[in-house]
């Protein structure tokens, strides 16, 4: 990269993440892409638990795999790796050096679990209290559940997701379903994320740090939006509806002449359009469908009677046709097809980075678009250990004989 170039909105922003798997690492690339520096400890040897969760592995100029999974690589971008045993000592002092070089702390341990290597938010606010310390754990700081590990699957299960998400009662395989994608984990990331950048909005006006406490449940609880609302304000506990929407008709999949689309309608407007579109404009001034609330309550009718129309034709000819109304409409697709959509490709939704193991990974762009400070794809997600001598020299400014006798105590 252009030493001269912008390295982004956070450029300058110092980030010691100790987190690993997902959750975590998922907030401290969103810094990085941002432009912070971000220093990733490791430990030896092994490093971050995802490194080893593969096939499938990223391919060398060569073709053979180079033993970096590409779970690793989806969180762990434009980082720095770094090796320290934080079981012996002088690791301990490393860490906690780099800690009073840095601006913000990201972790994943259990409760209590830095604690005893003198690495937890009170003891490290006492060698630098601007720290912005963000902790991330499954059930959150204090509660009966605060000891428990905590998983995305569990927690979706837990927090009622899975309660919402899979086919309707007494249908054909219905039961609850996890979604596709660990998405407790990718949006306790971004609540992380906001946490984090709000503690240091505050510290520009105190000039103190704090401690960010996230749990994986609160997130998912706080997550389920309009169906937690319908709870809390309605008192009826909501059912698994299969791809329907709890407040809104029509708005699900349909069958067509060659698969399945997707059928958003949001407002009346639109359902007089799409009626017109399936050749049934008399359904637009049914009193039973005359308004959102009506056609909810006639939802099962309104639903099959829709079903028997878009069977008569391809999903293309109903999006085409649907689109050219005004009437929101999709196909449903695969990742190939997703990646071969051409305005995801006009967007630039995949970026390839080159790797140091050599040839190049492809990856999921940033998707904050910034108009003066834009996105750096400086670096691909590193080895294991890659920069650990790099950031001892340039964040502690140790000599390579200091560096060297911490190798040779297999700190490193």
């Amino acid at each position: 990269m252009d030493k001269t170039q912008s390295r982004g909105a956070l450029e300058g922003l110092r980030v010691l993440d100790l987190s690993r798997v997902l959750a975590g690492p998922w907030a401290s690339q969103l810094l990085a892409d941002l432009g912070a520096d971000v220093v990733k400890i490791e430990r030896p040897r092994t490093g971050d638990d995802t490194r080893a969760w593969g096939p499938p592995w990223l391919s060398d100029a060569d073709g053979d795999a180079t033993g970096e999974s590409a779970y690793y690589l989806c969180a762990n971008r434009n980082k720095r790796s770094v090796t320290v045993d934080m079981s012996h000592p002088d690791g301990q002092t490393v860490i906690r050096r780099l800690a009073t070089e840095a601006d913000v702390l990201i972790e994943n341990f259990k409760v209590g679990g830095l604690a005893q290597y003198g690495l937890d938010y009170e003891a490290l606010k006492e060698v630098n209290p601007r720290l912005i310390y963000c902790s991330i754990t499954g059930f959150g700081q204090d509660g009966p559940y605060a000891s428990r590990a905590g998983y995305d699957f569990l927690i979706q299960g837990m927090g009622g997701l899975m309660s919402l998400t899979g086919r309707a009662p007494g249908t054909e395989g219905a039961g609850p379903i996890k979604a596709g994608v660990a998405l407790t984990d990718v949006m306790t990331g971004l609540y992380a994320t906001v946490g984090v950048l709000a503690a240091l909005a505050r510290r520009e006006r105190t000039g103190l740090g704090q401690r960010v406490d996230l749990a994986l449940l609160d997130v998912q609880i706080a997550s389920l939006a309009n169906q937690a609302s319908n709870y809390l304000v309605g008192g009826k506990v909501p059912q698994r509806l299969g791809n329907a929407h709890p407040n809104i008709v029509p708005y699900q999949e349909f069958p067509t002449a060659d698969g399945h689309m997707i059928i958003a309608v949001g407002n009346d407007g639109q359902f007089r359009h799409c009626c017109e579109v399936l050749g049934r404009p008399e359904w637009g001034s049914d009193a039973r469908f005359l308004t959102n609330p009506q056609r909810v309550k006639h939802r099962a009718e309104l639903v099959a009677m829709m079903e028997a129309s878009t069977r008569e034709r391809t999903t293309r000819e109903w999006v085409e046709a649907m689109e050219a109304a005004g009437v929101p409409c999709g196909p449903i697709n695969n990742l190939a097809e997703v990646f071969a959509d051409p305005h995801v490709q006009e967007r630039n939704v995949r970026v390839e980075m080159r790797h140091s193991l050599g040839g190049n990974v492809a990856m999921v762009a940033n998707p904050v678009r910034f108009s003066e400070s834009p996105v750096q794809y400086r670096n691909a997600p590193p080895t294991l250990g890659e920069h650990t001598d790099d950031v001892l020299l340039d964040w502690l400014r140790m000599d390579d004989a200091d560096v060297q006798a911490l190798r040779n105590a297999s700190v490193l």
